[in-house]
């Protein structure tokens, strides 16, 4: 069962523009996007429907956004610098004067629980974020990025080369690293929004999310 809104044919619309001012129709469409996305996931991103939520007839969004593809496209890339500047916030909370060792562990521990209250509470950005194949080396795309200049993946690879450096990370064991954490924590994060565990409450879900980063950070 989703945990979506559901984006009915029924909602009310602003009142068709035929113009916007130079630079306002895109951001216009892709907040009507994000709108979307957050309400009903990847599926419910539809251009005609940003295109109503604008207040413009679709020809004038074909300027901006040829296709549903690219609006998706687009309101991906935001999803993923919206989990991107919420890991941030979470790393900034890692407590300063920790020994390195302390201070490396917590920044695992930051960007997987970012990672997992971001599935919970942007159910629908957290799915689209993840719903189309992506690839994750090579230079920072910004749209995709946070504050930093990071994105969510790169985040997370910074966090285990500091454990690295701190010692308690082998470096033999450091390639590859960032697929093994990923893959448990998201795996956690379905099981929590469209999984049996959505029925749990927060406590149980925090509760069982730590217990997870325990095992992951051991594992590693």
């Amino acid at each position: 069962m989703s945990t979506y809104k559901i984006v009915s044919d029924a909602t009310i619309s602003p009142p068709e523009r035929s113009t916007y001012r130079h630079g306002d129709l895109r951001r216009a469409l892709l907040e009507a996007g994000i709108q979307l996305a957050r309400a009903g996931g990847p599926d419910a991103v539809v251009l005609r429907e940003a295109t109503r939520r604008a207040g413009v007839v679709p020809n004038a969004a074909y300027r901006h956004f040829a296709s549903r593809w690219e609006l998706l496209q687009a309101v991906r890339s935001a999803a993923l610098s919206a989990l991107a500047r919420r890991m941030e916030a979470e790393l900034a909370r890692v407590p300063r004067g920790a020994s390195p060792a302390d201070a490396a562990r917590a920044s695992l521990r930051a960007i997987g629980t970012a990672y997992l209250r971001f599935a919970q509470e942007e159910t629908g950005l957290f799915h689209t974020a993840f719903a189309i194949p992506d690839e994750t080396r090579g230079e920072p795309i910004p749209a995709k990025a946070g504050n930093s200049g990071r994105n969510p993946f790169q985040l997370l690879g910074d966090a285990l080369d500091r454990l690295v450096d701190a010692g308690v990370l082998p470096p033999e064991r450091r390639p590859g690293a960032e697929y093994l954490a990923w893959s448990a924590v998201r795996g956690l994060a379905m099981l929590l929004t469209e999984g049996p565990l959505r029925r749990l409450t927060s406590a149980e879900r925090d509760a069982i999310g730590q217990r997870l980063l325990d095992m992951v950070e051991k594992g590693l």
